[in-house]
């Protein structure tokens, strides 16, 4: 993949376009499915957000994005990745194989979806968000997955 949710069924960029320009449609190429990766690249750095994988090596188990068919067989050393973010306030997490990967790292409580725990990372204490899962078959409406991001950026 050449970006993060880059799937037309994904609503990541949905959800946030709708959290930020009140527009679902914001990061869509118009005629077209697909994002606009430049736009997308732009807000995120505007806008402080760091977008990473859990993993860096896994296997799938069975031919679909299904986490639950999802082996981590290398988790990323999210330690040494934090130490070059100085600034950052918050890990979040949209999914339950992520979810698994940062509570076993840090070895925490797993918030509740759309909710955040505290935790301590190189000496620093940071925010562990855990979004709902911005796939499709998460089932839950656009709008009230928005809700739920809005709360992770009204806090940070």
């Amino acid at each position: 993949m050449e970006f993060f949710y880059p799937n037309w069924i994904n609503d990541m960029w949905r959800i946030l376009g709708h959290i930020f320009f009140n527009d679902r449609h914001h990061f869509e190429i118009k005629g077209e499915k697909r994002f606009n990766k430049e736009q997308i690249i732009e807000f995120c750095t505007e806008q402080g957000i760091a977008l990473y994988d859990t993993a860096c090596e896994v296997r799938r188990l069975k031919d679909n994005a299904s986490d639950k068919f999802l082996e981590v067989v290398t988790p990323t050393d999210i330690n040494t990745l934090l130490a070059a973010l100085p600034h950052c306030t918050a890990i979040v997490t949209t999914g339950q194989k992520a979810t698994d990967v940062i509570v076993e790292t840090f070895g925490c409580p797993e918030p509740a979806v759309g909710e955040a725990c505290g935790i301590t990372v190189n000496d620093k204490e940071i925010l562990f968000w855990r979004m709902p899962s911005s796939s499709r078959a998460y089932p839950l409406p656009l709008e009230k997955k928005a809700a739920q991001y809005c709360k992770l950026f009204n806090i940070i």
